[in-house]
């Protein structure tokens, strides 16, 4: 790394969608202990990016209808200029992160979240947000609700799609 580079730090928003009701109520429904159903954002630039139902969007940190963040991850420090990634959220909101790609359990802002985080500093997110899909689906009565569960595009209120690499 060029010691002059600008740095600009990453981190990752989790929000837990239950408010804690995973918490409590998996053990019964699933029979494993759940601590949250996960939602997560990069932070990168001022901005907080996602993905969901719409494709990947972005607003001031926090500024969903989610609210403030229930952790913040530091993920470390990038060298890639604002401009590059938002050349790169463009190329992949046109392709790969296309609002009509987003699947509950295979692609959701979790698998972006940690596409971007790797893209951003080499490192992945922490395992036990990208191993809940696998977890839930293990179970019985995670295999039932799964026609159901496929059929929801989370796309938390608040934010604004990219499109082309810019805010509309």
């Amino acid at each position: 790394m060029d010691k002059n580079a600008t740095r600009y730090s990453v981190q990752l928003y989790i929000y837990d969608l239950s408010r804690g009701m995973a918490r409590s109520l998996s053990p019964i429904m699933l029979g494993k202990q759940l601590d949250g159903i996960w939602h997560t954002a990069i932070v990168a630039y001022g901005d907080e990016f996602f993905f969901g139902g719409e494709g990947i969007s972005s607003c001031p940190p926090g500024g969903t209808m989610l609210g403030p963040p229930d952790t913040v991850v530091e993920l470390g420090e990038t060298e890639v200029s604002e401009e590059i990634f938002m050349d790169y959220l463009s190329s992949l909101g046109e392709s790969t992160y296309r609002g009509d790609r987003y699947r509950l359990f295979e692609h959701n802002c979790n698998t972006f979240t940690n596409e971007v985080a790797q893209f951003l500093t080499g490192r992945p997110i922490p395992s036990y947000i990208t191993d809940l899909p696998s977890e839930v689906l293990s179970t019985p009565f995670g295999q039932i609700l799964r026609p159901i569960l496929d059929s929801i595009h989370i796309a938390p209120p608040g934010g604004n799609v990219i499109n082309g690499g810019r805010n509309i």
